[in-house]
């Protein structure tokens, strides 16, 4: 960045945030001419979008089409609004449901920016009209990170969890393919294990892939479409408020390098700056109890909500601050953050209990009801819900992984860090010793457990149908018979493994119109101000009704938030 660069303080747009929505913002007006600056408050870019999936929810997409697939807009506005229960105005939905194509064929045709259609891959509500087998995600191809120069030290690194053997890219078409042990699976992890390998110029460099994958691919194409256009992006750049002229949003407030600096904004600011889920203070003020930030999926000392203040400072209105995008988590010590469990709650042999031993949800539903169900039974069970624990046996042990742990067969538990028993799993000969380490009820276990066992067996599960849809059977283990989400849990060693009421953000916010603005009380918009992604209220309600329901949407908003801007109106 030249010295002049360094020095401006006046732009078309600011962009706050850098994350997937924040980035996209700033690309799209960029398009428009117009001079834009993207500030950052971590010294990383990409936000929670780099640890992220990275797929998008974008129905009637065009990929989708392409390859045959049935969607309309009409069957997607049926199924958005049955998802959603009125809780979000239409004008809202069908914003996303006009933009949300057009936004990625624009970032596609224009940009770094490469999607494939997750043809397999179900909506999460199957009981809903409009519900689609597969087809509305959208999953990122692989990407070249040396094309990222020296800008790639600045990439929020992903978790280990989201790659192979913690060390190598793949598509989340590829995870899927490996975990639900579909026919061909272990000839495309060893193609996968080669490729790493016999990158020889980059492993000389490095132990990191070249290739990015999911989160990581998507915010390092946006960083290079950005580079392209020589947007700057600064890093470091802690947003502290919004500097207003009468009752427009004029600028920002931001410190950086030590000093205080009012950026001025002639014609807009996006608010991307994700939610409030690392700030206790807040957490406690809205969240269901109880409520931890050493919960949360999200990197620490990052969405702290200094958006959410200054919009509410500015007389904004907000909407379901009392709710997150819930995930349950694992704590795996020495790691910056929790590791959320999204498709292991699936895997035949693996059931979630409470302190009383019992069941209290389908394992394999959506992560936003998984852990919404944890604070209902909570409040209901006496608080026993919060931790749960899932239970497995030696055979999942061998042929699956859970959190951190992969499957024995690859890591079996004399390769485990010493320090991970008894604190990230425990293990026992028998159920009820297990349940005495974990001060779950014994005989309420082993009952559990022996129900569990004959479901398996008829592979009907009688008290949550677990494996009864397409969406639960997508992580299930194909050469199971005849449910496979269901297996025996009988094969001592047992094991156990704490589940929190994790999250991967928070999901009210700033309450925004069809143009991403942000409105008051009375609906008004606050001129000036746009706000995307978790800095916004979810245009998705309370409900979760994809893979890709967060990002699509932030994406979506943000190239709304700039078309808007570049209109004049």
């Amino acid at each position: 960045m030249s010295a002049q660069e360094q020095n401006q303080t006046a732009f078309d747009v600011i962009v706050v945030g850098s994350g997937a929505g924040a980035m996209t913002s700033a690309v799209i007006a960029a398009d428009h001419g117009l001079s834009v600056l993207v500030v950052e408050k971590s010294d990383k870019f990409g936000g929670t979008s780099a640890i992220s999936g990275g797929g998008i929810w974008i129905p009637n997409n065009p990929h989708f089409k392409r390859i045959g697939g049935k969607d309309s807009y009409d069957k997607a506005l049926q199924y958005v609004r049955a998802a959603t229960a009125g809780r979000v105005d239409e004008s809202r939905l069908r914003a996303y449901l006009d933009n949300a194509p057009k936004m990625i064929t624009h970032l596609e045709t224009k940009g770094r920016l490469r999607y494939a259609v997750a043809d397999k891959y179900p909506d999460y509500y199957q009981h809903l009209p409009g519900a689609l087998p597969g087809g509305r995600t959208l999953d990122p191809e692989l990407f070249d990170t040396s094309l990222l120069g020296d800008e790639l030290r600045h990439l929020r690194t992903p978790s280990p969890s989201t790659l192979l053997m913690g060390r190598i890219a793949w598509t989340a078409r590829d995870a899927h393919k490996a975990m639900a042990k579909e026919r061909g699976w272990r000839l495309k992890v060893m193609g996968l294990m080669l490729r790493y390998q016999l990158d020889l110029r980059w492993r000389r460099k490095t132990r990191n892939d070249r290739r990015a994958a999911l989160g990581s691919a998507l915010v390092c194409a946006l960083r290079r479409t950005l580079m392209d256009r020589q947007v700057p992006l600064w890093l470091n750049t802690d947003f502290q408020d919004l500097i207003r002229d009468g009752e427009r949003v004029t600028g920002i407030r931001v410190k950086r390098e030590g000093r205080e600096l009012h950026l001025r904004a002639r014609r807009g600011v996006i608010l991307g700056a994700g939610g409030f889920e690392q700030n206790q203070a807040l957490r406690d003020k809205y969240l269901p109890k109880p409520t931890r930030t050493g919960w949360s999926a999200t990197p620490p000392g990052n969405n702290t909500g200094a958006a959410l203040e200054a919009g509410l400072a500015a007389g904004a209105a907000t909407d379901l601050l009392n709710w997150s995008w819930w995930a349950p988590t694992i704590a795996v010590p020495k790691e910056e953050k929790p590791r959320g469990v999204f498709a292991e709650r699936a895997f035949p042999g693996a059931i979630v209990v409470n302190g009383l031993g019992r069941r209290f949800v389908n394992e394999a539903t959506p992560y936003l009801e998984f852990v919404d169900a944890m604070y209902r039974d909570n409040g209901a069970s006496g608080g026993k819900s919060i931790p749960a624990w899932v239970i497995f046996d030696a055979h999942f042990r061998f042929h699956y992984a859970m959190g951190p742990l992969m499957p024995a067969q690859v890591m079996p538990d004399g390769r485990l860090r010493k320090e991970w028993l008894n604190t990230v799993y425990w293990k026992a000969d028998t159920l009820a010793d297990l349940a005495r380490q974990i001060g779950v009820d014994a005989a309420g276990l082993e009952t559990t457990a022996r129900t569990m066992n004959e479901y398996a067996r008829t592979g009907v599960d009688k008290d949550f149908a677990r494996g009864g849809n397409v969406f639960d059977r997508y992580y299930g283990d194909v050469n199971v018979k005849p449910n496979p989400c269901l297996a025996p849990i009988a094969k001592g060693p047992f094991y156990a493994m704490r589940l929190d009421a994790g999250d991967i953000g928070t999901k009210g916010g700033l309450l925004t119109n069809e143009h991403a603005q942000v409105v008051r009380p009375d609906g008004s918009p606050i001129s000036g101000l746009y706000a995307i992604g978790n800095t916004s209220a979810s245009v998705m309600g309370t409900s979760y009704p994809g893979a890709g329901a967060t990002l699509g949407p932030a994406m979506t908003f943000g190239y709304i938030a700039a078309n808007h801007i570049a209109s004049g109106n």
